[in-house]
C-alpha cells in the first residue's frame, strides 16, 4: 500500500460551498498545535530505533495523480467536486468561534476542517500518495449568521452524502496507477536520503 485518500468531514469557508459540496484541496494550512507531525526529529521510534533527521518538501502536499483519480470519479458520479483549494487543519475538537472563522476566511481558505494535517505530512515522509476529499457538512461559523455549526447536523449531513462518498472512493481507487508505474514526486520525495529505518 502506496496511496492513501483520505475522506474527511469539514466546513465551508465560502458560502458558495455549502453543504454537500465536495472539494479536493491542492494545499493545506496546519493551525493545530500539539500533534506529532513528522518521524525525523531524531527522537527514538518505539523499537529504538534512531532515524535520520530529513526535510522533506511540502509545497505541494496532495499527491496529483491522487487528486486527479478522486476528481475524476466524483465527476464520473455526476457530483461536481470542486478542484483544489486550501484545508485550514485546526486541532478540534472543538468547532471554530465566529472570529476564528472570519479570520480564515480573510486568508482566502476554502475549507476547515480537524482531519488532514499531520497525515499528509507523515505520508509523504514515508514516500506514500496522500490525497484528501473534503466533504462540507456545514457553513462554518463565520461563513452564515445563527447558531454555528452543530455535531448533529455534520453527522446528519454526512450520513446522507456517505453512500455517494464511499462509491466516489471504489471508483478512485480503481483509477489509481499500481505502486510500480507511481510517476508522481511523492514517490521520490527524499530523494535517496536514507531515513534511517525501512520505509514500509
Amino acid at each position: 500500500m502506496r496511496q492513501v485518500l483520505g475522506p474527511c468531514a469539514v466546513g465551508g469557508l465560502r458560502p458558495e460551498y455549502g453543504p454537500g459540496t465536495l472539494l479536493v484541496p491542492d494545499q493545506f494550512v496546519d493551525r493545530t498545535k500539539s500533534r506529532a507531525a513528522t518521524y525525523f526529529d531524531g527522537l527514538p521510534l518505539p523499537d529504538g530505533t534512531v532515524p535520520n533527521v530529513v526535510h522533506v518538501s511540502l509545497a505541494d502536499p496532495y499527491c496529483p495523480t491522487g487528486r486527479a483519480a478522486a476528481l475524476k470519479a466524483a465527476w464520473g458520479r455526476d457530483w461536481e467536486a470542486v478542484d483544489g483549494g486550501t484545508l485550514v487543519v485546526v486541532e478540534g475538537p472543538r468547532f471554530s468561534t465566529r472570529a476564528e472563522s472570519l479570520w480564515h476566511q480573510a486568508q482566502g481558505w476554502s475549507v476547515v476542517g480537524m482531519t488532514g494535517h499531520p497525515e499528509a505530512a507523515l505520508a509523504r515522509e514515508m514516500e506514500l500518495c496522500y490525497t484528501s476529499l473534503t466533504l462540507v457538512t456545514d457553513l462554518d461559523a463565520g461563513a452564515e449568521s445563527g447558531e454555528g455549526v452543530s455535531h448533529e447536523e455534520v453527522l446528519r449531513v454526512f450520513a446522507a452524502n456517505v453512500d455517494r462518498l464511499r462509491d466516489v472512493l471504489f471508483d478512485a481507487v480503481a483509477g489509481l496507477p499500481e505502486t510500480a508505474d507511481r510517476d508522481c514526486p511523492c514517490a521520490s520525495a527524499l530523494g535517496g536520503t536514507d531515513p534511517g529505518f525501512a520505509l514500509p
